[in-house]
């Protein structure tokens, strides 16, 4: 019945179940152009953080309190993905060991929104790499980052082959 009523499958996104998909649906709609883009969408689930700025100087950045049903359903939906060899999984737990495990709820909660969005407004399908491709990506980003940040400082890095 879902998938007549909307024309894709998404409970192919990774914390999204049938329950939830039927409850973001009857809070949302079908038709996400209310929201120009997924940005205004997670700002309006309060799952973006705030800027209060005052004489240019950032006084915070949390995210706004909320009784917004469809955040704390997808706060409970991000702590369940963390469990999980899913790519969010792998991105919510890399977050709670750097930031904590609350602001590590609410990013990944947000990223389940905007891929939620994406598959309602644009049709976009959802595939999960899985932990271990997110994990192998992400230390290539962090190895071009570091070999750009040795060449501005004028080093060179190489990697060091060891013989066990």
């Amino acid at each position: 019945m879902l998938y007549q009523l909307t024309g894709l499958d998404l409970t192919q996104i990774h914390g999204i179940g049938p329950h939830l998909a039927l409850r973001l649906i009857a809070e949302c709609g079908t038709d996400l152009g209310k929201w120009p883009s997924a940005k205004h969408f997670a700002s309006w689930l309060t799952l973006a953080p705030g800027c209060k700025i005052s004489g240019g100087k950032v006084l915070s950045a949390r995210t706004r309190k909320t009784t917004n049903r469809l955040a704390a359903h997808l706060r409970l939906a991000a702590v369940t993905v963390g469990r999980t060899s899913t790519a969010l999984g792998a991105f919510y737990r890399r977050l709670a060991a750097r930031i904590g495990k609350a602001k590590a709820v609410t990013a990944t909660a947000r990223k389940i929104a905007i891929l939620f969005y994406n598959a309602m407004r644009f049709g976009r399908d959802y595939r999960d790499l899985g932990a271990d491709q997110y994990e192998r990506r992400y230390r290539e980003r962090v190895i071009k980052h570091l070999h750009r940040r040795a060449s501005e400082f004028g080093y060179t890095l190489q990697q060091v082959v060891r013989v066990s």
